[in-house]
């Protein structure tokens, strides 16, 4: 059965949650760009500075990554960056995380979110414990996000107010319980490629890392199949405004 498209006409602003710099540009940041084309105002958070990442001072490398992060962002449209100082490495679940990202739903008001994976093992191996942490806290800071009861500070001392976004994201890696994707084809697979190479520091801290342009384009083609399409990003989607499904 081939994949049907997310149904981005209705999307209007799109908060991205992740854990550390880079995370949203090895494969998402092609969606990305192809939103921000349309039109879709698109902001990214970062819970961490990425500073245990490299073999510099902490300070240094967070410096650094953040400016390349930034780099990253103008390359597929993003204004809107937000990048938090949690403990890069040691990330932790709980109120602190929640509250913190739940803030930032109040502020950017999405409507959609997008959320990285709480499972431990993906189809590319045990996933890392910071995104672990990253994905299930944003589940549920999405939900505590539109309960004034639920961090109510930052409605009664912050002047924010309760947000319920309609759409909530993951990854659909491989193509394991995606229900939709993005079709990525031409220029958003080419500012995709280059978000990533915008991280060049950090990529050439890692030994061995291939070039992005020889592995992205593969993994795109790859779940372009699933939508018949040349190259795609696939994600799983709810629809928090559907009623349950008994």
């Amino acid at each position: 059965m081939t994949l049907p498209a997310l149904p981005e006409e209705s999307f209007r602003r799109v908060l991205c949650v992740v854990a550390h710099p880079d995370d949203m540009e090895y494969g998402t940041s092609s969606a990305v760009a192809r939103w921000t084309e349309r039109g879709i105002e698109v902001g990214y958070l970062l819970l961490t500075r990425g500073e245990a990442g490299m073999p510099n001072h902490p300070e240094e490398t967070a410096r650094l990554r953040a400016a390349e992060q930034r780099a990253a962002c103008d390359v597929v449209g993003v204004r809107h960056l937000t990048i938090l100082e949690h403990p890069d490495g040691v990330l932790v679940y709980g109120l602190d995380l929640r509250r913190d990202i739940c803030r930032e739903i109040r502020r950017f008001k999405p409507d959609v979110v997008f959320g990285g994976t709480f499972e431990i093992e993906t189809p590319y191996g045990f996933d890392q414990a910071d995104h672990r942490a990253a994905g299930l806290a944003t589940l549920d800071a999405v939900r505590d996000a539109g309960n004034r009861w639920v961090f109510p500070e930052q409605i009664d001392d912050e002047g924010l107010e309760p947000h319920s976004a309609r759409w909530y994201l993951t990854p659909g890696h491989g193509g394991k319980g995606a229900t939709h994707g993005v079709d990525v084809s031409g220029e958003p697979l080419r500012r995709g490629v280059a978000s990533l190479e915008a991280h060049g520091a950090y990529l050439a801290a890692l030994p061995g890392h291939p070039a992005p342009a020889d592995f992205i384009p593969k993994f795109l083609a790859m779940s372009g199949e699933a939508m018949g399409v040349e190259h795609a990003v696939l994600f799983r989607a709810h629809d928090l405004e559907a009623p349950p499904d008994f």
